[in-house]
């Protein structure tokens, strides 16, 4: 296959998912004002509305629900059809299970993995044929600093981010050689709408964690929010990159924390290694 290359500083075609809220939101607009152009998803048409009226043919809103493979494959297709192509598959949309892991029922597991993890995976299984067929394009995926290290009480949340993050490490190697890129972007905390009631569900409640839950969020309530408003500039230098990462930390906390994390885990690794090593026999 001869691979076409597309033109870094030429006008971008957009899909993205979770367009309604949150960072899906501010770089659908932010890419529709630097004049790309954009298919912009969310459960509800009514949440977009105002992007076509704003945007007009630039912008192409689609109603779709991650976890409707059949849904998500028909809008991947109208959109590359309605633009001709398709540069950056944003899979933005997802929420957090909030809850101890002893209060999540299953059920709530299994709906937060089908939103996070199995959700994207239906749009870049959608979205794969296409770019190949058009020989480039470039995947991106909404994860968070959560990805590498992990919070009480949002412990599944932050599992579906470590799944999310392997699952783009296997398909960059994978998908290279089509002329694909991969990067995923790992924001830390900002003042989006992704506390709010519509990003959020909750586990039922035990009495025994009350206490430490509540001390949880009252730590979570004085953290220090960036404004997502100063982020577009970054996915911009992401997506126009002739080679861009595999990974983008989005503020300034997120190296330090992950730094001294890893810091952490090595050290314990290298404290432990004897008796690592003495576990490995050989079978011959």
């Amino acid at each position: 296959m001869t691979h076409q290359k597309d033109n870094s500083n030429a006008n971008k075609v957009w899909f993205i998912t979770g367009a309604s809220r949150g960072f899906g939101r501010v770089w659908a607009d932010a890419a529709l004002k630097r004049g790309d152009k954009v298919a912009a998803t969310a459960r509800s048409l009514e949440s977009i509305a105002d992007l076509k009226e704003k945007y007009g043919k630039n912008v192409l809103t689609l109603e779709l629900d991650v976890t409707n493979s059949k849904q998500v494959k028909v809008a991947v297709e109208q959109a590359h059809n309605h633009f001709g192509r398709l540069d950056i598959v944003l899979n933005n949309a997802g929420y957090s299970l909030v809850g101890t892991i002893e209060e999540a029922s299953t059920d709530d597991i299994r709906a937060l993995y089908e939103t996070n993890v199995l959700g994207p995976v239906t749009v870049i299984q959608a979205a794969l044929p296409l770019l190949r067929e058009q020989g480039f394009g470039h995947i991106l995926g909404t994860s968070s600093n959560l990805g590498h290290v992990t919070l009480p009480v949002i412990g599944y949340y932050s599992s579906s981010k470590w799944a999310f993050e392997a699952i783009h490490e296997s398909l960059a190697e994978e998908i290279k050689a089509f002329g694909i890129k991969v990067t995923i972007i790992e924001p830390g905390a900002y003042a989006t709408e992704f506390g709010s009631k519509d990003s959020l569900k909750f586990a039922r409640g035990m009495e025994i964690y009350t206490e430490f839950k509540a001390t949880f969020f009252e730590s979570l309530s004085t953290m220090e929010r960036g404004d997502p408003n100063a982020t577009p500039g970054a996915l911009f230098k992401i997506v126009d990159a002739e080679n861009p990462p595999l990974r983008l930390f989005l503020g300034s906390q997120c190296l330090p924390l992950v730094r001294d994390t890893y810091n952490e885990r090595l050290a314990v690794w290298e404290e432990w290694e004897e008796v690592s090593s003495s576990a490995q026999v050989s079978s011959k």
